[in-house]
C-alpha cells in the first residue's frame, strides 16, 4: 500500500498497523546474545522495537581464546580463564534483568581447538548456559542475516572477519545465497615463519580459493567485525570525517587503498590513541588491513560499506517471524520514538500528510526520510528549550538507527533542528553540513520548517485533510495555506511568522485562505 493513504486496517505500508504491540514482535523485546569468538566475548541485550532494536545492555571482553591456536591447536589457557568468569558474569546479569534464556554461539576457535568440546562442557557446567558451536558456514549466514537487519533487500557481498576466520556470503534481494569460509582472522596467521612474504603468500591463496567458490563480479562489500571498523574508523581519522558513527559508512576503493597505506606507514600507538581503538585490536589491525589489501584487488568491490550489525543481530533476526523482517527498519524504530516520547503519539501520521505536498518531486527514498522526520518531530520535547535543537540533530545523527545512510542522518538532523530554530548556522554542528548538497539542504530546511508551522495545529484535528492544507504551486512559487473556517482562529500572529518563514525558505509567496461556503477568499 502507498503510504500515504489509509492504512489503519493493514499491516502493509510506512504508515501500516505498528508491530511492536505485536505478541510477536514483544517476545523479542529484550533478548540476550552472547557471542563466544576467538578475539573477545560480548553479551548484548537488545531492547526496544524488535526491526530496529537499540542496545539495552553491551559488554564485551577481550579474552583472545584464539591467541596462540595456530601453533598449540589448543585454546589461549589465560583467555579459558577471562571467558569463562566473564561467562559467569554474563548469566548472572540475565538473571538480574529477567531475561529468556540467553542464546549463545561460539564461533572458530572453540570449533576449531582440540580443547574446544571439553571448554563447552565446562562452560555448561559452570553457568548453565547452552553453547551453540557454529561451523563457518552457519557463522557467514548468521553474519549475513545481521546485515539485512540493517539493510533490508540489500544486495553485495559480506565480508566478516574475526580473530581466527573469514566469512564470506552473497546477499541478493534479502536473501542469502552463497556462503565461504577461511582461515583469514589475523590469529591465525600473524606469527606465521618467514614473516609478511609468508603472509602475504597464505592470504593470496586463501582470497583466491574464495574468489574460485564465490565468483568475484564486482559487487558492493559489506564489512562486518570489530577490525574491519576499526580500519573505517581510522579512514575517518585519515579525512577529518564529522560524523564517527560507522554504522553505515562508506569508504570509496580508492580511500580504503590509500587508507591501508596509511596503516601501513602509521605509528600505530599514536593512531590508536587518536582513534580511540583499543590496544588489543590495534595489534590485530595491521593484519587484517593485509587481508583487506587482497580482498579490495580481488573482487575490486563497486561500494564499501561498514555494517555493525553482525551474528548477534543475525541471531536476532533469526528469530523474527516474515511479517517483522519485511518492515522498514528505520520507520519502525521512529514510530516506536514516537510511541513512547511523543506528546501525541500518531500525530507524525498526519503531519506527514500536511507537509507532503510540499515535495511533489520526491523520491520514494526521500519521502521514507520525510516520514521518519515527521515521527520523530515531537519526541525531545522534554529537552530544554534553549537546547531542544541540538537534541534533536545529536539523536538523529547519532541514535542507533537500521536503514539510514550518513548523509539521510545529517539531513533529518537538520530537518529536525529546523523544527526547533529557524537558523542552522551558529550550531556546532556546521562541519556535517558539507555531507549534504546545497539542494538536499535546502529540502530539509523546508521540511522542518513545515513541521514547525504545522506542529502548531497539534492541539486539534484540524490536520485532517479537510481542515487544513497546504496548496503549493512551484511555477508561480505561491504556498497557499488552506483552513476551514473551525481552524481559522489557530492561524494566530506566531503562526504567521513561522508560515513566512516556511515561504521565505520556498522562495514563495505565501497565501491564506479561509473555506467559506463554496469559495475560498484571500485573507492576506
Amino acid at each position: 500500500m502507498d503510504g500515504n493513504g489509509d492504512s489503519s486496517q493493514s499491516d502493509a505500508g510506512l504508515f501500516g498497523k505498528p508491530l511492536f504491540d505485536d505478541p510477536r514482535a514483544r517476545r523479542l523485546s529484550r533478548v540476550g546474545v552472547v557471542d563466544i569468538g576467538s578475539n573477545s566475548v560480548r553479551l548484548v541485550v537488545f531492547d526496544g522495537a524488535a526491526r530496529s532494536p537499540a542496545y539495552f545492555y553491551n559488554e564485551k571482553i577481550m579474552c583472545g581464546l584464539g591467541a596462540g591456536m595456530s601453533e598449540t591447536g589448543r585454546l589461549n589457557p589465560e583467555g579459558k580463564t577471562r571467558a569463562l568468569a566473564a561467562l559467569q558474569r554474563f548469566q548472572t546479569l540475565a538473571r538480574g534483568m529477567e531475561l529468556p534464556p540467553l542464546t549463545a554461539v561460539a564461533t572458530a576457535a572453540m570449533r576449531d581447538a582440540e580443547d574446544g568440546p571439553a571448554f563447552r562442557a565446562e562452560i555448561e557446567q559452570a553457568t548453565g548456559l547452552k553453547i551453540w558451536v557454529i561451523d563457518g558456514d552457519e557463522e557467514a549466514r548468521l553474519s549475513a542475516q545481521g546485515v539485512l537487519l540493517g539493510w533490508p533487500g540489500a544486495d553485495g557481498l559480506v565480508s566478516d572477519i574475526g580473530g581466527s576466520s573469514m566469512e564470506l556470503a552473497e546477499i541478493r534481494g534479502g536473501h542469502i545465497g552463497k556462503r565461504a569460509t577461511s582461515a583469514l582472522g589475523p590469529l591465525k596467521f600473524k606469527d606465521l615463519n618467514g614473516g609478511k612474504k609468508a603472509r602475504e603468500k597464505y592470504i593470496t591463496k586463501a582470497i583466491a580459493e574464495l574468489a574460485e567458490r564465490m565468483g568475484s563480479a564486482p559487487m558492493p562489500l559489506f564489512l562486518v567485525g570489530g577490525s574491519w571498523r576499526a580500519i573505517a574508523r581510522i579512514d575517518m581519522e585519515r579525512l577529518g570525517y564529522p560524523l564517527h558513527v560507522l554504522h553505515e559508512y562508506r569508504m570509496t576503493l580508492e580511500n580504503a587503498r590509500e587508507t591501508l597505506k596509511f596503516i601501513e606507514d602509521a605509528d600505530l600507538d599514536a593512531l590508536r590513541s587518536a582513534c580511540g581503538i583499543s590496544s588489543a585490536r590495534m595489534s590485530l589491525v595491521p593484519f587484517a588491513a593485509e587481508v583487506l589489501a587482497e580482498l579490495l584487488k580481488v573482487f575490486e568491490p563497486t561500494a564499501i560499506a561498514i555494517s555493525s550489525y553482525g551474528i548477534r543481530e543475525g541471531l536476532l533476526y533469526e528469530q523474527m517471524p516474515q511479517m517483522l523482517r519485511d518492515r522498514d527498519p528505520l520507520i519502525e524504530a521512529c514510530r516506536f520514538s514516537e510511541a513512547k516520547d511523543a506528546r501525541l503519539p500518531g500525530f507524525g501520521k498526519k503531519l506527514y500528510r500536511f507537509v507532503l505536498p510540499l515535495f511533489p518531486e520526491a523520491s520514494e527514498a526521500e519521502l521514507r526520510i520525510v516520514k521518519a522526520a515527521c515521527l520523530l518531530h515531537d519526541v525531545s520535547w522534554r529537552a530544554h528549550p534553549d537546547y531542544r535543537a541540538e537534541t534533536c540533530f545529536d539523536n538523529a545523527t547519532r541514535a542507533n538507527l537500521g536503514g539510514l545512510d550518513h548523509p539521510e542522518r545529517v539531513f533529518l538532523g537538520l530537518a529536525l533542528l529546523h523544527r526547533y530554530r529557524n537558523k542552522r548556522e551558529g550550531t556546532r554542528f556546521e562541519d556535517f553540513y558539507a555531507l549534504l548538497d546545497k539542494e538536499r539542504t535546502q529540502a530539509a530546511e523546508i521540511l522542518g520548517k513545515a513541521m514547525r508551522f504545522g506542529s502548531m495545529l497539534w492541539m486539534s484535528d484540524v490536520t485532517r485533510e479537510d481542515g487544513a492544507q497546504f496548496l503549493w504551486d512551484p511555477e508561480a512559487r505561491e504556498l497557499r495555506l488552506q483552513l476551514t473556517r473551525d481552524a481559522a482562529p489557530l492561524y494566530g500572529e506566531v503562526a504567521e511568522a513561522r508560515l513566512n518563514s516556511l515561504a521565505k525558505a520556498l522562495s514563495a509567496k505565501a497565501l491564506l485562505l479561509e473555506i467559506d461556503g463554496e469559495e475560498p477568499r484571500a485573507l492576506i
